[in-house]
């Protein structure tokens, strides 16, 4: 079996109270959470997420960490910043990992999306330290919604003046956020925030983000309720293991889908069963149209010809003076 995409959910726990997720109110317990143990199934894979809740609430990341190295080439670590100490002290560890810190605006709009006092300039001040250190890939994430649209681009511009990577997302509704109201008000100003960093990031020397102004470019189709722009290939080649051990196609599915406990079984046993066999039978006609890093990610380097031309259509438009703007989308 090649190598997969796997996201390892280590806890449900978590500090924040985020205006759009409702985690935080159905936590995990840590007697309850994947073991050491159970990690040791895992299959080998070429990229890992570690996200929660809050991945610094365990108390036994690194080792955590230690174990993933084993089976995965890139590990990154999705959190609030919050726990400084702890995330300087596991980078000192594991100077390879990644980390991006969720980032919700500026100082005032991050503090009321979040519910963390002081949220901002924790997670600010975590980035600044870990650059400071050396790290390679740090960066910081945004989940865009009305309230917080029109700091996308100063914060954007924060991250390129410190030479950090600047990943977005938007409002989903599912079982892992345990929220079914998020909803977009103002569809066209939360776009047009949108297109204008696609342009900032069209006009950039980076390739890679260029490739991220395609994943934004998504971002609007998907806001304004139009068709995934890739296949979905979530439980054929990428997977989520949650706290409690169960291997789910994605986190974006409206209820739980398990194909099976890894606590109680092998990974092959898993990954061949019957469950797992209709799990796929379900994302193949899941109409969702879910737009999450997590899922597009795998899908842009497996079809890497469709952003690949977009690339360079729009790329070739920019240096002709044109701006794109949810127009050029059909939107």
């Amino acid at each position: 079996m090649s190598k997969l995409n796997g996201t390892v959910i280590v806890t449900y726990r978590c500090n924040a109270r985020c205006n759009m997720c409702n985690r935080y109110k159905e936590p995990s317990r840590p007697e309850d959470e994947i073991t050491i143990e159970t990690i040791k199934k895992l299959p080998r894979m070429y990229f890992t997420n570690v996200t929660g809740g809050e991945p610094f609430l365990r108390e036994d990341l690194p080792e955590i960490i230690a174990e993933l190295y084993k089976k995965s080439d890139r590990i990154v670590i999705s959190t609030n910043g919050f726990f400084t100490d702890r995330i300087i002290s596991l980078c000192e560890k594991f100077p390879q990992v990644g980390i991006r810190i969720s980032i919700e605006g500026l100082e005032e709009t991050n503090n009321k999306i979040r519910g963390l006092d002081d949220g901002f300039n924790r997670g600010y001040n975590t980035l600044k330290k870990l650059k400071a250190m050396g790290m390679k890939d740090v960066g910081f994430g945004m989940t865009v919604q009305d309230m917080n649209c029109r700091d996308l681009l100063p914060l954007y511009d924060i991250s390129d003046e410190l030479g950090l990577e600047f990943a977005t997302a938007a409002l989903h509704n599912s079982f892992y956020f345990v929220e079914t109201q998020n909803v977009f008000h103002d569809k066209a100003l939360v776009t047009e925030q949108i297109a204008g960093l696609i342009n900032k990031l069209l006009t950039s020397k980076s390739p890679k983000k260029w490739f991220r102004a395609y994943f934004n470019h998504g971002l609007i189709n998907y806001i304004n309720d139009k068709p995934r722009l890739l296949p979905c290939d979530m439980s054929f080649d990428t997977f989520f293991i949650d706290p409690f051990g169960d291997v789910m196609p994605c986190n974006g599915t409206q209820e739980k889908e398990v194909m099976g406990n890894l606590g109680n079984a092998t990974w092959e046993e898993i990954w061949s069963s019957e469950a797992a066999d209709e799990v796929r039978a379900k994302v193949r006609s899941c109409e969702r149209n879910c737009w999450m890093i997590g899922s597009v990610s795998p899908a842009m380097k497996k079809y890497i010809w469709i952003p690949t031309w977009w690339v360079l259509k729009y790329r070739f438009l920019r240096r002709g003076g044109y701006r794109v703007n949810h127009k050029a989308f059909g939107v």
